[in-house]
C-alpha cells in the first residue's frame, strides 16, 4: 500500500486537483448527484475503501477460484493525463493489479462508487477475462489469417487480417465479461458493506456507449440491470 498512500499525498496536496481533471461528460441529463467531496475527503475515501475492499475481494478469489493468484496489489496511476479511468493488469509474476487514476478518484462522489469500481476491476481477475481476451484474440487472429492466405492474400494481407482478426475476436465477447464483471463486483462490493446501487450510479455520470457492434462494453442501461438484478437476488438471500 506504500506506492498508493504515496501517489495519495500528492492528491491531498493538490488541494484542487478535482477543478484540473476533464470531467466526465454525460451523454444524457444524469439524475441528481452529490457534491463532489473535497480533495482530501477522496484521499481518504479511497484509503478506507482500499482497506475494506482488498480482504473482501481477496477472500472471494480463494473461494472461487483454485490456481489463481488472489494476493492482490491496489494502486494508484498518478501519471498525468490518464483521466477518469480504472484498470485490471497482472505483473510479470502473474498478482492481480486494480490500478486507479487520479482522475476517477476525484470524479467519485462517495465510497460506494469506489467501491463498485473496484470490485468490478478486481472481479475481472477472478473471471479469467485477461486470458480469456487474450484466447480470443489468438483465435480471432488464426481464423482471418488462414482464411486470408486460403484466398490468395500475400504474407502483408495476411498480416493486416491476423492482426484484424485479434482485434475482432478481443471484443466478440468484451460485453459478456464487462457484465459478468459487473454481477460479480456487485456481490464483492455487497459483501464487503457497501451499497453497489449507489456505487454503480457512477455509470450516469460516463459517456454511454450504447450497444454498439464489436464495441467492448455495453449500454449503461444493461449494466444497471444487470446490478439491480444481482442485488435483487442478494436481498432475497442468494450469494
Amino acid at each position: 500500500m506504500k506506492r498508493m498512500r504515496a501517489a495519495l499525498v500528492a492528491l491531498v496536496a493538490a488541494g484542487s486537483l478535482a477543478a484540473c481533471v476533464a470531467p466526465v461528460q454525460p451523454m444524457q441529463p444524469p439524475p441528481a448527484t452529490e457534491a463532489r467531496p473535497p480533495a482530501q475527503v477522496q484521499a481518504a475515501n479511497f484509503i478506507a475503501v482500499a482497506d475494506a475492499m482488498e480482504p473482501q475481494i481477496e477472500a472471494e478469489c480463494r473461494a472461487r477460484t483454485s490456481a489463481r493468484n488472489c494476493d492482490y496489489r491496489i494502486v494508484v496511476d498518478d501519471r498525468p493525463g490518464q483521466g477518469v479511468n480504472a484498470f485490471q493488469t497482472e505483473d510479470r509474476q502473474g498478482r492481480p493489479i486494480v490500478g486507479f487514476t487520479l482522475g476517477l478518484i476525484a470524479e467519485a462522489q462517495n465510497r460506494d462508487e469506489l467501491a463498485f469500481v473496484m470490485g468490478h476491476e478486481a472481479a475481472h481477475h477472478i473471471a479469467g477475462h485477461l486470458s480469456a481476451k487474450a484466447r480470443d484474440a489468438s483465435a480471432g487472429a488464426l481464423i482471418l489469417g488462414v482464411l486470408t492466405a486460403a484466398s490468395g492474400g500475400d504474407a502483408s494481407t495476411v498480416s493486416q487480417a491476423q492482426s484484424f482478426g485479434a482485434n475482432m475476436g478481443a471484443r466478440a465477447y468484451s460485453k459478456d465479461y464487462e457484465l459478468e464483471a459487473d454481477r460479480l463486483g456487485t456481490i464483492i462490493t455487497w459483501n464487503a458493506g457497501y451499497d453497489p446501487m449507489r456505487g454503480a450510479l457512477f455509470f450516469s455520470r460516463i459517456p454511454d456507449p450504447g450497444d454498439r457492434f464489436l464495441g467492448s462494453h455495453p449500454a449503461n442501461a444493461r449494466r444497471m440491470e444487470t446490478v439491480r438484478a444481482t442485488v435483487a437476488h442478494l436481498n432475497g438471500g442468494g450469494s
